[in-house]
């Protein structure tokens, strides 16, 4: 059974960045991912960063993915791909997993979990009809394989991954012909909206999908309005022919592990739904040992997640012994200042109003 000091749970954004901090610190870290390469969402993601120069502001996601691997790279951190993670035992602290068809039991001093989230779906009638798609299934076809799903498109959701990707769809060719949201106000930056309604895209607010219609594959999507109540208004209805559908209503943090390890968690909608109770200082849960970071933690963007990466790393590390150079509590008061600065101003009202509850 391998022992190492640190185990980070998840190639992402945060995952990688908690390696790297871990490294910086003089710790030995196992990065453990269950796809073949690293990156997780950055991987697929061709627009440009916002934020600081420390989160790689103005640096396109996938070129991000490749910066903190080459970071990472510099420091011995092993490294598992195709290792899916089966389970977390709070007993003795094991984790087990799957590998080319190999069990594998790994004993940490520490434990990081970055796994991320996965995207909500959308009840309605009809919607297992081919041609409707999550909006991380869309951005995988465009940006990692070159194929367009499809030739006229309904993207449901007006956040920032709806109109980022309504966007890179009309750049490859693909009539978008409408953006919904059942929310009364677009919840992207409006900078995001701007550049779509600059290419003739409509964006209705307060409506939601009636129903999919088609035979073998989607046809058309009927639509309906929504009251303040959020209740369907009838007499409302019109159709849009599509044959692709996009859906991009959110995410929710995959905690499993968490669950199962034990940690003690709370239901907070603005987070994306149950994350664990955490030290915000260092972002260790309720279980002894075991770190969060990123949207495992609380759905944010993956700016945030970064940082969040590098202060569990950070975090984990110094609780092993490890201070080079006396850096530690520079590098932690660093990246507290970060998260606050992501989380200021009306885009961060929602992280706060969650982290509050959180808290409380």
């Amino acid at each position: 059974m391998k022992k190492p000091e640190i185990a980070v749970i998840g190639g992402g954004p945060a995952g990688l960045s908690a390696a790297i901090a871990a490294s910086e610190l003089g710790a030995r870290v196992t990065l453990i991912d269950r796809n073949s390469r690293l990156g997780g969402q950055l991987v697929k993601q061709t627009h440009m960063f916002f934020g600081s120069e420390k989160q790689y502001a103005s640096i396109r996601g996938i070129d991000i993915a490749a910066i903190l691997e080459e970071t990472m790279n510099n420091y011995d951190v092993e490294v598992m791909l195709d290792a899916t993670v089966l389970g977390y035992y709070q007993e003795d602290g094991v984790i087990t997993i799957e590998q080319n068809d190999k069990y594998i039991k790994l004993k940490p001093q520490r434990t990081i979990v970055a796994t991320g989230a996965s995207e909500k779906v959308l009840a309605f009638p009809n919607n297992d009809l081919p041609g409707i798609y999550g909006a991380g299934a869309v951005q995988t076809l465009m940006n990692q394989y070159g194929v367009i799903p499809g030739n006229d498109v309904l993207m449901v959701g007006a956040g920032n991954i709806g109109l980022i990707v309504s966007y890179q769809l009309r750049q490859a060719g693909v009539n978008v012909k409408a953006i919904i949201d059942a929310a009364p106000r677009i919840g992207g930056y409006l900078v995001h909206a701007s550049k779509v309604r600059r290419l003739g895209i409509p964006i209705y607010t307060s409506t939601t999908v009636k129903e999919a219609v088609g035979d073998q594959t989607l046809e058309k999507v009927v639509l309906w309005k929504l009251d303040e109540s959020w209740n369907p208004i009838e007499g409302t209805e019109w159709e849009v022919d599509v044959d692709v559908m996009c859906i991009s209503v959110g995410l929710s943090p995959l905690a499993e592990l968490l669950w199962q390890a034990g940690c003690e968690m709370k239901y907070i909608p603005e987070l994306g739904g149950h994350v664990p109770l955490r030290d915000e200082l260092t972002l260790e849960t309720t279980v002894k040992g075991l770190y969060v970071a990123g949207d495992v933690a609380g759905v944010e963007e993956a700016s945030s997640a970064m940082v969040e990466g590098r202060l569990a790393g950070l975090s984990a590390a110094k609780s092993l012994g490890y201070d080079k150079d006396g850096i530690y509590e520079a590098l932690k008061k660093d990246c507290l200042k970060q998260l606050n600065d992501l989380r200021s101003g009306p885009v961060g009202e929602k992280i706060r109003q969650g982290l509050k509850k959180l808290a409380g």
